[in-house]
């Protein structure tokens, strides 16, 4: 089972694997997008932990609601309202109230939040944004943590032999082609701070 402090742990990885790869993701964004993609999501996860050290949600659904709400608000660009809205709905799929979630339970409720960001950004797998990533990641994560991680790093690296049909680097048609996008790459990070998570867990079990 899975309580609030796994969702914790797991926010607070993410924004400590943003905060060391901001750069790269920059670096990404640059030449498809407008250099700002590792920036804009180490200021959000940085707001996220700050307000979760504050507010101390007590319930999974809680506190991805919250750290939802956060990115929304201070993010800028389309990896705000995209990240904040896969967080708040994967959030409120689980509900406010369940003090624990199985792992059944998250993957339903990411499914719903990653529908939730492909409906918002109109984006299907194959166009070239992090929906390469999470789609691989949430059907994988029926078989565990690790492997929902290796599906969203498999679909990230797929993306650079792709053309980019949403977002700013749609505008420049083939010549997205052999670029990897920094959204599903940052996307991967995410997972990957999950599965991070999950094994921090599994550790402290065994003590």
């Amino acid at each position: 089972m899975l309580d609030a402090d796994f969702f914790r742990r797991w926010l607070t990885a993410a924004a400590a694997a943003v905060d060391r790869e901001a750069e790269r993701l920059t670096a990404l964004d640059s030449p498809i997008g407008d250099a700002d993609h590792g920036s804009n999501l180490q200021r959000g996860f940085a707001a996220v932990v700050a307000a979760l050290e504050k507010e101390e949600p007590p319930t999974p659904g809680a506190v991805l609601t919250l750290a939802g709400r956060q990115l929304i608000s201070t993010v800028g660009g389309a990896s705000g309202p995209l990240y904040g809205t896969l967080l708040r709905r994967t959030g409120k799929a689980l509900g406010n109230d369940a003090a624990e979630v199985t792992g059944e339970q998250l993957r339903d409720a990411l499914r719903t939040g990653v529908e939730a960001v492909r409906t918002l950004g109109g984006a299907a797998p194959g166009d070239k944004t992090m929906v390469d990533a999470l789609v691989p990641a949430v059907d994988a994560l029926g078989e565990s943590f690790a492997a929902a991680a290796a599906a969203a790093e498999r679909g990230a690296e797929e993306t650079t032999g792709l053309q980019a049909r949403k977002g700013r680097a749609s505008y420049l048609g083939e010549r997205s082609i052999g670029h990897r996008d920094p959204g599903a790459t940052s996307a991967a990070l995410l997972v990957a701070a999950l599965a991070e998570a999950a094994g921090a867990r599994a550790e402290a079990a065994d003590v």
